[in-house]
């Protein structure tokens, strides 16, 4: 069992200090969201977090939190920071059921295409949710896929021009274009959709070759799923046992509050592109491992909490 995964961030000494720094964007949050939702729900977003209880030990080394007021608003910053952690804690516990009841390994498969505008990412997450399931129902990947989850995230361009810390990240990216740091983003107020999916397979998928699909498979077959031969790239890796570093990456905010809060415009094209979508999906036996997880079939694999709690 991975300790780092089991330290839930709603369960650590900085766990104020992370509230308070969400709740500083409230303001913020409220006021872009304000013309597009209810006064009763504009209430609760205002009020979110003004209440929090903290569990602490006697000599108040360690605290939790035991209860607050918030409105799970998806696009909340601190709820929706909370939902991570949560999603983040289910997702390693159904990985460890599978991996010692089904005897599964696992592996780790970001997806993408180009950027698209704002007014084109509506239907292009549409598109990608398609692509998908496409994708899946592929004899090549059928055939070795035993179950996934599949997290949506979107991300937004707000550099307009190359920055060092850009060029660290999209290096060959801007090589292949000529592109240097100074220049022109080519990808300056665009979003980018794109899915994080870890994929269930049989322990034998990484030795036999009748099974394993290599790097520019995954990328041939996720052009054909698309049907845009645009694309240049997939990530695919082996996740590592007892490292759960990628899980994080798949149980992430779909949008980050320092994306979408940038301004009003912004923030309306993400809350209506994202506005009844469904971020998290599961299908095959991580579905099964998801409905025993709610009924706490599953609650042996979590980290019991030994400190006796006395404020």
């Amino acid at each position: 069992m991975n300790n780092d995964i089991r330290k839930n961030d709603l369960k650590q000494d900085g766990i104020l200090e992370k509230c308070t720094g969400k709740k500083k964007k409230n303001p913020k949050f409220s006021n872009y969201i304000s013309s597009l939702i209810s006064e009763k729900m504009l209430e609760l977003i205002r009020d979110c977090g003004s209440f929090l209880m903290l569990l602490a030990d006697l000599n108040l080394e360690n605290k939790k939190l035991h209860k607050g007021n918030f409105c799970k608003n998806r696009f909340c910053p601190m709820c929706s920071w909370r939902l991570s952690c949560k999603e983040s804690l289910e997702i390693s516990i159904l990985m460890e059921h599978l991996r010692k009841e089904e005897n599964k390994e696992f592996i780790f498969l970001t997806l993408t295409t180009p950027n698209v505008t704002g007014e084109n990412l509506n239907e292009a997450i549409k598109e990608y949710n398609k692509s998908f399931e496409r994708l899946i129902k592929l004899k090549e990947v059928k055939k070795v896929v035993k179950g996934y989850i599949r997290k949506l995230e979107v991300t937004y361009q707000k550099e307009k021009y190359i920055t060092k810390d850009l060029w660290k990240q999209k290096k060959d990216y801007y090589k292949k274009r000529g592109l240097q740091v100074g220049d022109l983003e080519p990808n300056y107020d665009t979003y980018n959709p794109h899915f994080h999916v870890v994929l269930a397979v049989n322990k034998s998928y990484f030795s036999d070759k009748d099974y394993y699909i290599k790097q520019e498979k995954w990328l041939e077959l996720w052009k054909q799923s698309t049907r845009n031969e645009l694309i240049t790239q997939v990530d695919v890796r082996k996740a590592k046992a007892n490292n759960y570093k990628e899980v994080y990456e798949l149980a992430k905010y779909s949008a980050k509050d320092t994306d979408y809060l940038i301004n009003r415009q912004v923030f309306e094209v993400f809350y209506k592109a994202l506005k009844g979508k469904q971020e998290m999906v599961f299908g095959g036996l991580f579905k099964d491992a998801h409905k025993m997880y709610k009924n706490h079939e599953l609650d042996v694999y979590k980290e019991q909490d030994n400190i006796n709690y006395v404020y």
